[in-house]
Protein backbone atom coordinates (compact mmCIF):
# COMPACT_ATOMS: atom_id res chain seq x y z
CA UNK A 1 0.00 0.00 0.00
CA UNK A 2 1.45 3.14 -0.94
CA UNK A 3 1.75 6.10 1.39
CA UNK A 4 -0.96 7.95 0.08
CA UNK A 5 -3.41 5.42 0.00
CA UNK A 6 -2.85 4.28 3.50
CA UNK A 7 -2.92 8.41 4.39
CA UNK A 8 -6.35 8.54 3.07
CA UNK A 9 -7.33 5.18 5.10
CA UNK A 10 -6.45 6.87 8.31
CA UNK A 11 -7.93 10.37 7.63
CA UNK A 12 -11.16 8.12 7.19
CA UNK A 13 -10.64 7.09 10.36
CA UNK A 14 -11.97 9.08 14.30
CA UNK A 15 -9.45 10.26 16.44
CA UNK A 16 -10.11 13.12 18.35
CA UNK A 17 -6.75 14.93 17.50
CA UNK A 18 -3.66 13.90 15.44
CA UNK A 19 -1.64 14.43 18.15
CA UNK A 20 -2.24 13.66 22.30
CA UNK A 21 0.48 15.40 24.03
CA UNK A 22 0.88 14.33 27.68
CA UNK A 23 2.28 17.23 29.89
CA UNK A 24 1.24 20.75 30.23
CA UNK A 25 4.31 22.72 31.62
CA UNK A 26 6.53 24.75 28.83
CA UNK A 27 7.23 21.94 25.83
CA UNK A 28 4.21 20.43 25.66
CA UNK A 29 2.02 23.71 24.72
CA UNK A 30 5.44 24.82 22.90
CA UNK A 31 4.86 21.53 20.46
CA UNK A 32 0.88 22.08 21.12
CA UNK A 33 1.15 25.44 19.27
CA UNK A 34 3.91 24.55 16.82
CA UNK A 35 1.90 21.95 15.47
CA UNK A 36 -1.92 23.67 15.29
CA UNK A 37 -0.08 26.41 13.20
CA UNK A 38 0.58 24.05 10.75
CA UNK A 39 -3.03 22.50 10.40
CA UNK A 40 -2.80 19.34 13.42
CA UNK A 41 -5.34 19.18 15.70
CA UNK A 42 -4.03 18.69 19.23
CA UNK A 43 -5.12 17.56 22.72
CA UNK A 44 -2.61 18.91 25.59
CA UNK A 45 -3.14 16.58 28.62
CA UNK A 46 -2.03 18.60 31.93
CA UNK A 47 -2.19 16.95 35.46
CA UNK A 48 -2.10 20.86 37.17
CA UNK A 49 -5.30 22.68 37.30
CA UNK A 50 -5.12 25.94 35.15
CA UNK A 51 -5.71 28.26 38.10
CA UNK A 52 -2.61 26.76 39.54
CA UNK A 53 -0.63 27.21 35.97
CA UNK A 54 -2.00 31.05 36.04
CA UNK A 55 -0.85 31.50 39.49
CA UNK A 56 0.81 35.01 38.82
CA UNK A 57 2.78 34.93 41.89
CA UNK A 58 6.18 36.38 41.62
CA UNK A 59 8.06 32.97 42.96
CA UNK A 60 11.86 33.77 41.83
CA UNK A 61 11.73 30.47 39.52
CA UNK A 62 13.35 31.67 35.60
CA UNK A 63 14.24 30.60 32.76
CA UNK A 64 17.49 31.07 30.73
CA UNK A 65 15.99 31.14 27.23
CA UNK A 66 19.35 30.71 24.12
CA UNK A 67 18.33 33.44 20.67
CA UNK A 68 17.93 30.08 19.06
CA UNK A 69 14.80 29.34 21.80
CA UNK A 70 13.55 32.65 21.65
CA UNK A 71 13.54 32.58 18.17
CA UNK A 72 10.93 29.64 18.05
CA UNK A 73 9.15 30.80 20.32
CA UNK A 74 8.83 34.40 18.02
CA UNK A 75 7.87 31.81 15.79
CA UNK A 76 4.53 30.58 17.49
CA UNK A 77 3.66 34.10 19.08
CA UNK A 78 4.40 33.49 22.56
CA UNK A 79 7.49 36.32 22.56
CA UNK A 80 5.02 39.06 21.68
CA UNK A 81 3.43 38.50 25.05
CA UNK A 82 6.74 38.08 26.92
CA UNK A 83 9.27 40.34 25.64
CA UNK A 84 8.51 43.27 28.07
CA UNK A 85 9.06 40.99 31.01
CA UNK A 86 12.31 39.90 29.44
CA UNK A 87 16.30 40.61 30.25
CA UNK A 88 18.77 40.11 27.79
CA UNK A 89 22.12 38.23 28.27
CA UNK A 90 24.86 40.39 26.97
CA UNK A 91 27.99 38.95 28.43
CA UNK A 92 28.70 35.99 30.31
CA UNK A 93 31.88 35.65 32.99
CA UNK A 94 33.17 32.14 34.06
CA UNK A 95 35.19 32.13 36.81
CA UNK A 96 36.85 29.34 39.04
CA UNK A 97 37.69 29.64 42.79
CA UNK A 98 36.48 28.77 46.52
CA UNK A 99 33.70 30.95 48.69
CA UNK A 100 35.10 33.88 50.55
CA UNK A 101 38.47 33.57 48.78
CA UNK A 102 37.71 35.19 45.59
CA UNK A 103 38.02 33.56 41.75
CA UNK A 104 40.80 32.63 40.12
CA UNK A 105 43.01 35.00 38.05
CA UNK A 106 42.11 32.84 35.13
CA UNK A 107 38.51 33.52 33.56
CA UNK A 108 36.56 33.73 30.50
CA UNK A 109 34.78 36.46 28.83
CA UNK A 110 31.78 36.47 26.18
CA UNK A 111 30.04 39.38 24.99
CA UNK A 112 27.55 39.31 22.40
CA UNK A 113 29.24 41.67 20.40
CA UNK A 114 31.13 39.07 19.16
CA UNK A 115 28.16 37.72 16.83
CA UNK A 116 25.82 39.73 14.90
CA UNK A 117 23.04 38.54 15.80
CA UNK A 118 22.14 40.54 18.49
CA UNK A 119 22.22 39.62 22.66
CA UNK A 120 22.74 35.81 23.84
CA UNK A 121 19.33 35.07 24.92
CA UNK A 122 17.19 36.21 27.45
CA UNK A 123 15.98 35.24 31.30
CA UNK A 124 12.37 35.54 31.48
CA UNK A 125 10.41 34.53 34.50
CA UNK A 126 7.99 31.27 35.29
CA UNK A 127 5.16 32.97 35.76
CA UNK A 128 5.22 35.26 32.47
CA UNK A 129 6.14 32.57 29.83
CA UNK A 130 3.69 30.08 31.26
CA UNK A 131 0.46 32.38 31.74
CA UNK A 132 1.65 33.14 28.10
CA UNK A 133 1.36 29.38 26.74
CA UNK A 134 -1.49 29.33 28.17
CA UNK A 135 -3.44 32.78 26.75
CA UNK A 136 -2.30 31.52 23.25
CA UNK A 137 -3.21 28.05 23.72
CA UNK A 138 -6.78 29.32 24.60
CA UNK A 139 -7.64 31.52 21.50
CA UNK A 140 -6.22 28.34 19.30
CA UNK A 141 -8.96 26.29 17.87
CA UNK A 142 -6.86 23.58 16.98
CA UNK A 143 -5.57 23.08 20.69
CA UNK A 144 -8.32 21.25 23.16
CA UNK A 145 -6.47 21.83 26.47
CA UNK A 146 -7.65 18.85 29.27
CA UNK A 147 -6.58 19.53 32.82
CA UNK A 148 -6.39 18.95 36.43
CA UNK A 149 -6.44 15.28 35.61
CA UNK A 150 -3.35 12.75 34.76
CA UNK A 151 -2.90 9.87 32.03
CA UNK A 152 -3.46 6.35 33.93
CA UNK A 153 -3.02 4.13 30.95
CA UNK A 154 -2.03 4.00 27.36
CA UNK A 155 -2.54 2.06 24.26
CA UNK A 156 -0.75 1.60 20.96
CA UNK A 157 -2.41 -0.16 17.79
CA UNK A 158 -1.67 0.05 14.45
CA UNK A 159 -3.88 2.91 13.53
CA UNK A 160 -3.20 5.16 16.80
CA UNK A 161 -2.96 5.78 20.28
CA UNK A 162 -5.22 6.43 22.93
CA UNK A 163 -4.99 7.28 26.92
CA UNK A 164 -7.32 6.93 29.74
CA UNK A 165 -7.36 9.79 32.19
CA UNK A 166 -7.89 9.28 35.85
CA UNK A 167 -11.60 10.94 35.38
CA UNK A 168 -12.16 7.76 33.25
CA UNK A 169 -11.86 9.97 30.12
CA UNK A 170 -10.69 8.36 26.81
CA UNK A 171 -8.75 10.11 24.57
CA UNK A 172 -7.54 9.34 20.97
CA UNK A 173 -5.18 10.64 18.47
CA UNK A 174 -2.96 9.37 15.39
CA UNK A 175 0.41 10.23 17.76
CA UNK A 176 1.35 10.27 21.64
CA UNK A 177 3.71 12.86 23.19
CA UNK A 178 5.16 12.73 26.19
CA UNK A 179 6.26 15.92 27.59
CA UNK A 180 6.12 14.83 31.35
CA UNK A 181 9.17 14.92 32.95
CA UNK A 182 12.30 12.97 34.06
CA UNK A 183 10.12 10.58 35.48
CA UNK A 184 7.70 10.22 32.79
CA UNK A 185 4.60 8.29 32.84
CA UNK A 186 4.55 7.91 28.87
CA UNK A 187 7.90 6.58 28.55
CA UNK A 188 7.55 3.81 31.69
CA UNK A 189 4.08 2.99 30.18
CA UNK A 190 6.10 1.98 26.54
CA UNK A 191 8.79 0.01 28.33
CA UNK A 192 11.18 2.75 27.45
CA UNK A 193 14.27 2.43 29.90
CA UNK A 194 16.23 5.17 30.94
CA UNK A 195 20.39 5.60 31.22
CA UNK A 196 21.81 7.63 34.02
CA UNK A 197 23.42 8.50 37.19
CA UNK A 198 22.76 10.88 40.42
CA UNK A 199 25.08 13.40 40.73
CA UNK A 200 25.19 13.82 44.64
CA UNK A 201 24.20 17.19 44.02
CA UNK A 202 21.16 20.00 44.85
CA UNK A 203 20.29 22.66 43.42
CA UNK A 204 19.26 25.69 45.69
CA UNK A 205 17.10 27.83 43.51
CA UNK A 206 16.07 31.40 43.99
CA UNK A 207 16.31 35.05 43.40
CA UNK A 208 17.59 37.94 44.68
CA UNK A 209 17.75 41.62 44.24
CA UNK A 210 20.78 44.20 44.82
CA UNK A 211 21.49 47.08 45.30
CA UNK A 212 23.78 47.73 42.15
CA UNK A 213 22.61 47.25 38.40
CA UNK A 214 23.80 43.52 37.13
CA UNK A 215 24.32 44.89 33.39
CA UNK A 216 22.39 42.40 31.41
CA UNK A 217 25.87 39.91 32.83
CA UNK A 218 25.08 36.42 33.69
CA UNK A 219 27.85 35.07 35.88
CA UNK A 220 29.40 31.47 36.53
CA UNK A 221 31.31 30.85 39.93
CA UNK A 222 32.55 26.95 40.22
CA UNK A 223 33.31 26.44 43.28
CA UNK A 224 34.45 22.61 44.70
CA UNK A 225 31.06 21.49 45.69
CA UNK A 226 29.11 22.86 42.32
CA UNK A 227 28.74 26.01 40.06
CA UNK A 228 27.00 29.27 41.41
CA UNK A 229 24.96 30.67 38.50
CA UNK A 230 23.95 34.21 39.03
CA UNK A 231 21.52 35.01 35.70
CA UNK A 232 19.78 38.61 35.41
CA UNK A 233 16.45 39.31 35.46
CA UNK A 234 14.64 42.38 34.78
CA UNK A 235 15.52 45.48 37.75
CA UNK A 236 18.09 45.07 40.19
CA UNK A 237 17.09 41.11 40.61
CA UNK A 238 19.50 38.14 39.42
CA UNK A 239 18.13 34.68 39.51
CA UNK A 240 19.97 32.52 41.51
CA UNK A 241 20.90 28.57 40.52
CA UNK A 242 23.49 27.14 43.23
CA UNK A 243 24.69 23.61 43.49
CA UNK A 244 25.84 22.21 46.76
CA UNK A 245 26.41 18.43 47.89
CA UNK A 246 23.04 17.18 49.01
CA UNK A 247 23.47 16.88 52.52
CA UNK A 248 25.41 20.48 52.21
CA UNK A 249 22.32 21.43 50.27
CA UNK A 250 19.77 19.99 52.98
CA UNK A 251 21.31 21.76 55.92
CA UNK A 252 21.08 25.10 54.02
CA UNK A 253 17.75 24.88 52.70
CA UNK A 254 16.56 24.43 56.50
CA UNK A 255 17.73 27.96 57.54
CA UNK A 256 15.87 31.31 58.26
CA UNK A 257 16.15 33.20 55.32
CA UNK A 258 18.40 35.33 56.65
CA UNK A 259 20.89 32.33 58.03
CA UNK A 260 20.50 31.26 54.26
CA UNK A 261 22.08 34.56 53.39
CA UNK A 262 24.68 34.79 55.22
CA UNK A 263 25.81 31.71 53.79
CA UNK A 264 24.93 32.81 50.50
CA UNK A 265 26.94 35.70 50.71
CA UNK A 266 30.44 34.97 50.75
CA UNK A 267 30.41 32.59 47.54
CA UNK A 268 28.10 35.94 45.76
CA UNK A 269 30.35 38.65 46.59
CA UNK A 270 29.99 42.30 46.88
CA UNK A 271 30.16 43.07 42.89
CA UNK A 272 26.61 43.96 43.46
CA UNK A 273 26.27 45.24 46.69
CA UNK A 274 23.96 44.59 49.43
CA UNK A 275 21.84 41.23 48.69
CA UNK A 276 18.34 40.60 49.88
CA UNK A 277 16.12 36.85 48.96
CA UNK A 278 12.78 37.98 46.80
CA UNK A 279 10.65 35.23 46.03
CA UNK A 280 10.69 31.75 47.49
CA UNK A 281 13.42 29.41 47.26
CA UNK A 282 13.71 25.42 45.81
CA UNK A 283 15.53 22.62 45.73
CA UNK A 284 16.28 20.35 43.00
CA UNK A 285 17.94 17.04 42.79
CA UNK A 286 20.71 17.19 39.80
CA UNK A 287 21.08 13.95 38.10
CA UNK A 288 21.93 12.69 34.24
CA UNK A 289 18.70 10.61 32.95
CA UNK A 290 18.68 10.06 29.55
CA UNK A 291 15.87 7.59 27.77
CA UNK A 292 17.25 4.64 26.03
CA UNK A 293 14.99 5.55 22.87
CA UNK A 294 12.91 8.51 22.27
CA UNK A 295 10.69 6.97 20.06
CA UNK A 296 8.25 3.80 20.16
CA UNK A 297 5.14 2.91 17.62
CA UNK A 298 3.06 6.44 17.75
CA UNK A 299 5.03 7.75 20.70
CA UNK A 300 7.61 10.42 21.05
CA UNK A 301 9.34 11.92 23.66
CA UNK A 302 10.47 15.47 24.55
CA UNK A 303 12.39 17.91 26.41
CA UNK A 304 12.94 15.91 30.33
CA UNK A 305 11.06 12.89 29.12
CA UNK A 306 13.76 12.52 26.81
CA UNK A 307 16.89 13.67 28.39
CA UNK A 308 17.40 15.91 31.48
CA UNK A 309 20.71 16.52 32.11
CA UNK A 310 22.79 19.26 34.61
CA UNK A 311 21.71 22.52 34.55
CA UNK A 312 25.99 23.55 34.78
CA UNK A 313 24.96 24.79 31.02
CA UNK A 314 21.91 26.25 31.58
CA UNK A 315 20.70 24.23 28.32
CA UNK A 316 17.42 22.28 29.90
CA UNK A 317 14.77 24.21 28.24
CA UNK A 318 16.83 25.26 25.23
CA UNK A 319 17.39 21.49 24.55
CA UNK A 320 13.44 20.81 24.91
CA UNK A 321 12.75 23.73 22.42
CA UNK A 322 14.71 22.00 19.92
CA UNK A 323 12.83 18.53 20.42
CA UNK A 324 9.66 20.83 19.56
CA UNK A 325 11.34 22.62 16.87
CA UNK A 326 12.29 19.23 15.35
CA UNK A 327 9.48 16.92 15.91
CA UNK A 328 6.92 19.58 14.87
CA UNK A 329 9.06 20.16 11.66
CA UNK A 330 9.45 16.23 11.11
CA UNK A 331 5.68 15.24 11.93
CA UNK A 332 4.32 18.69 9.89
CA UNK A 333 6.54 17.56 6.63
CA UNK A 334 5.25 14.19 6.72
CA UNK A 335 1.82 14.68 6.56
CA UNK A 336 2.43 17.19 3.86
CA UNK A 337 3.62 14.29 2.21
CA UNK A 338 0.61 12.45 2.59
CA UNK A 339 2.53 9.62 5.40
CA UNK A 340 1.13 8.47 8.62
CA UNK A 341 2.97 10.53 10.87
CA UNK A 342 2.14 8.07 13.39
CA UNK A 343 5.12 5.68 11.87
CA UNK A 344 7.71 4.30 13.16
CA UNK A 345 9.62 5.49 9.38
CA UNK A 346 8.23 8.78 10.23
CA UNK A 347 9.34 9.27 13.75
CA UNK A 348 12.80 7.42 13.73
CA UNK A 349 13.71 10.86 11.65
CA UNK A 350 12.95 13.06 14.88
CA UNK A 351 15.00 10.17 16.76
CA UNK A 352 18.17 10.88 14.63
CA UNK A 353 18.36 14.32 14.62
CA UNK A 354 17.81 14.79 17.85
CA UNK A 355 19.73 11.84 19.53
CA UNK A 356 23.76 12.74 18.73
CA UNK A 357 23.27 16.30 19.70
CA UNK A 358 21.44 15.31 22.90
CA UNK A 359 24.12 12.69 23.63
CA UNK A 360 26.83 15.70 23.28
CA UNK A 361 25.31 18.25 25.08
CA UNK A 362 24.74 15.09 28.55
CA UNK A 363 28.14 14.38 27.55
CA UNK A 364 29.56 17.99 27.92
CA UNK A 365 27.97 18.70 30.88
CA UNK A 366 28.29 15.73 32.67
CA UNK A 367 32.17 16.52 31.95
CA UNK A 368 32.14 19.90 32.86
CA UNK A 369 30.44 19.27 36.43
CA UNK A 370 33.09 16.35 36.93
CA UNK A 371 35.76 18.68 36.01
CA UNK A 372 34.93 21.52 37.90
CA UNK A 373 32.95 20.25 41.27
CA UNK A 374 36.09 19.33 42.76
CA UNK A 375 39.24 20.58 44.23
CA UNK A 376 41.70 18.60 43.06
CA UNK A 377 44.70 21.22 42.87
CA UNK A 378 46.07 19.56 39.37
CA UNK A 379 42.94 19.58 37.86
CA UNK A 380 41.78 23.41 38.89
CA UNK A 381 45.58 24.51 37.21
CA UNK A 382 44.54 22.85 34.15
CA UNK A 383 40.92 24.11 33.72
CA UNK A 384 42.01 27.48 35.13
CA UNK A 385 45.15 27.65 32.03
CA UNK A 386 42.32 26.16 30.10
CA UNK A 387 39.90 29.01 30.68
CA UNK A 388 42.68 31.36 30.00
CA UNK A 389 43.51 30.32 26.53
CA UNK A 390 39.82 30.45 25.55
CA UNK A 391 39.30 34.02 27.12
CA UNK A 392 42.24 34.69 25.31
CA UNK A 393 41.67 33.40 21.46
CA UNK A 394 39.06 35.48 19.61
CA UNK A 395 38.04 32.67 17.42
CA UNK A 396 37.30 30.13 20.37
CA UNK A 397 35.28 32.81 21.79
CA UNK A 398 33.10 33.25 19.39
CA UNK A 399 32.72 29.54 19.03
CA UNK A 400 31.42 29.13 22.28
CA UNK A 401 29.30 32.22 22.31
CA UNK A 402 27.36 31.05 19.31
CA UNK A 403 27.14 27.65 21.34
CA UNK A 404 25.48 29.54 23.98
CA UNK A 405 23.22 31.63 21.54
CA UNK A 406 22.12 27.77 20.40
CA UNK A 407 23.51 29.03 16.96
CA UNK A 408 25.59 25.85 15.74
CA UNK A 409 24.14 22.56 14.82
CA UNK A 410 21.61 21.65 12.84
CA UNK A 411 18.77 23.97 13.80
CA UNK A 412 15.21 23.16 12.82
CA UNK A 413 13.25 25.84 10.85
CA UNK A 414 11.34 27.45 14.12
CA UNK A 415 14.74 28.01 15.79
CA UNK A 416 15.90 29.72 12.66
CA UNK A 417 13.02 31.93 13.08
CA UNK A 418 11.60 30.92 10.26
CA UNK A 419 8.26 29.18 9.43
CA UNK A 420 7.89 25.38 8.77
Amino acid sequence: MDNPERARILQGMTFGSDILIVGGGLNGPALALALAQTGHSVTVIDALSEKVRKNAAFDGRAYALALASQRLLDAIGIWERVEDHAQPMLEIKVTDGHAGAGPSPFFMHFDHAEIEEGPMGYMVEDRHVRRAFLDAMAVEPRITLVNGTSVTAQQIDTNGASVTLKDGQTLTGRVLVGCDGRNSGTAVRAGIKRTGWDYGQTALVCAIEHDLPHHGIAHQFFMPPGPLAILPLTGNRSSIVWSETREAAQQINALSDDAYLEVLRPRFGDFLGDIRLAGDRFTYPLNLTIANAFIADRLALVGDAAHGMHPIAGQGLNAGLRDVGALAEVLTLAGRRGEDIGSVLVLERYQEWRRFDTASLAMATDVFNKLFSNDNPLLRLGRDIGMGIVGSLPGLRRGFVREAAGLTGDLPKLLQGRAI
